[in-house]
């Protein structure tokens, strides 16, 4: 694009929107979180960018430059089959509203929303139906996919909702959300066994821990996890859906065995499998906050698809 345009990202975690849409030719202007430990990640690989570290409501939207498009990957718990699913009446379900009252005040041309894929289905669509009216008497037309990224070139299973918000018909109409795409890519192509990781990945062999993940270990082609259900498997070499939760439940990350013993999956892996390039990394922060950040982000690949299919209608629109 000739004239970049300019991105405000909410809710921005450690940059996987903001990543797919510079990767896509667009501009970060300026971008908000709250999770320190995700501000570290995100200033450390996105030196340039304006971020306010602080809660939402507390921002004044005078205080944002003026920008294009505005992203938000909003609080999701709310809305999860795997949290309480209160929606609107959490808390973290009303932060919804605090992305339309900054939408009030910079009337952005462009709005994109990733959530959960049971945005759809929550209070028997009471929820989205919600969402839809509140842009649509904001006069955007909407375009929403639930896509899956295991169909758009990334070997995990990872369904979520994602919205495109548009002010002008014309840009709405020459929209269309990316097709899917014959995976050919395996988790092995993403974790290399042969390469060594550092020891304390490696699960004792006296743990419990140990015993009970190698008897689990039938096909050493695939990645294990504990999970309420007992030991997870994945299958036909894709990963299951990587959760924040595995920095608070350590068990909870995925487990694999290479050529040198039994481990768990390293965080720089987790960020693979999501799709980021090799030079993005962590700073020194816990570890228990690189998986949780690993589990909280995007497939950036995929988002990274729909910023093009945004930047394609743009260009048909000029």
């Amino acid at each position: 694009m000739k004239d970049k345009y300019k991105v405000c990202s909410l809710f921005a975690g450690i940059g996987g929107i903001d990543l797919a849409f510079q990767q896509a030719g667009f501009e970060i202007v300026w971008a908000n979180e709250i999770d320190k430990d995700a501000c570290k990640t995100y200033r450390y690989n996105f030196p340039d960018t304006i971020l306010t570290e602080c809660n939402i409501r507390k921002i004044n939207a005078d205080d944002i430059p003026d920008f294009d498009i505005l992203t938000a990957g909003f609080p999701c718990q709310s809305f999860s089959v795997c949290g309480n699913r209160k929606g609107f009446a959490d808390e973290r379900g009303n932060l919804f509203f605090e992305i339309m009252r900054i939408a009030d005040a910079k009337k952005p041309k462009i709005i994109f929303l990733e959530n959960v894929a049971n945005l759809t289905e929550h209070d028997n669509g009471k929820t989205f139906n919600r969402i839809h009216n509140e842009l649509s008497e904001r006069n955007y037309y909407i375009r929403y996919i639930i896509a899956d990224a295991c169909n758009y070139e990334i070997p995990q299973h990872r369904t979520r909702t994602y919205i495109v918000a548009f002010k002008d018909y014309v840009m709405c109409n020459g929209f269309h959300f990316p097709e899917e795409q014959p995976l050919k890519k395996h988790i092995l192509d993403i974790i290399d066994r042969s390469v060594k990781a550092d020891d304390k990945f490696y699960l004792p062999e006296n743990s419990v821990q140990y015993q009970k993940i190698k008897d689990a270990i039938t096909d050493e082609n695939q990645i294990y996890r504990f999970s309420d259900y007992g030991i997870q498997k994945s299958k036909n070499g894709i990963s299951f859906t990587l959760k924040a939760n595995m920095g608070t439940w350590y068990n909870r990350v995925p487990i694999i065995k290479d050529d040198f013993g039994i481990r768990t999956v390293t965080p720089k892996e987790c960020l693979a499998l999501q799709g980021f390039p090799k030079l993005f990394d962590f700073p020194d922060i816990p570890i228990k906050s690189m998986y949780k950040q690993c589990g909280n982000t995007v497939v950036v690949p995929l988002v990274n698809s729909i910023a093009k299919q945004i930047s394609k209608c743009i260009l048909y629109k000029r």
